[in-house]
């Protein structure tokens, strides 16, 4: 981007701009991010990918409120000094929000840090399960797990319901705990993860990443 271009917050793989009073550019960069860590190289047009994979299920998922406004950089009011070029593919004209600091997670399946929790305590960010089931176990139905949205470096931590309400308001909250199914035709979602933002005049917003391989497991459901 040009040095006359406003950096708002720069994110693990996302740099975020000012563009406008209530508006942002969001810029997905080719950074690799793995396990809380930035890695030193990046990927070759990664950025490009994981935008048009956000832009594929915002268009999927349109009766989800979300805050973009468009992914053509003709839409964008940007300073003539800046080269566009850069931006085709891979950045998202969207209206400024609040991020909500927790990750929504869903899960049909019992894998990942989940399975770790029920081994220890026969629960899932204190919802109690069925005891004998085995890694990767389909669960009784979907599961809302919230975990924390940590900083670069740190690693999310899986919490209760309650605790999100103490984190955010049990009113904010409440928006977040509606588990759609995890199971569709052809795929299986035995974890899916997202984030959200919030809006003084609409509420809560999805953000950048829906299901997608980024965010979620996706076994065939043959398998």
């Amino acid at each position: 981007m040009s040095p006359d271009a406003v950096l708002h917050a720069r994110g693990k793989v996302r740099d975020v701009y000012e563009a406008g009073p209530d508006r942002l550019l969001i810029v997905a960069t080719d950074r690799i991010s793995a396990f809380d860590w930035v890695l030193p190289s990046g990927i070759p047009d990664k950025g490009r990918v994981l935008t048009q994979l956000s832009r594929f299920w915002f268009e999927y998922f349109r009766n989800v409120p979300n805050h973009l406004i468009s992914c053509e950089v003709d839409d964008f009011d940007l300073p003539r000094a800046i080269d566009r070029s850069p931006l085709v593919g891979r950045s998202m004209l969207v209206r400024k929000t609040s991020v909500v600091p927790i990750e929504c997670v869903v899960r049909g399946y019992l894998s990942g840090s989940a399975w770790s929790e029920y081994q220890k305590t026969g629960t899932v960010c204190g919802i109690e399960l069925p005891t004998g089931l085995k890694e990767s176990d389909k669960l009784p139905g979907a599961v809302f797990t919230p975990a924390t949205k940590a900083e670069q470096g740190l690693h999310d931590e899986n919490i209760s319901y309650d605790d999100m309400c103490a984190r955010v308001g049990r009113e904010l909250a409440k928006q977040h705990t509606d588990a759609p199914s995890c199971r569709s035709h052809v795929l299986v979602l035995s974890r899916c993860r997202s984030g959200s933002r919030s809006r003084a005049d609409s509420g809560c917003t999805a953000s950048p990443d829906l299901p997608g391989p980024r965010r979620s497991r996706l076994p065939p459901i043959d398998e």
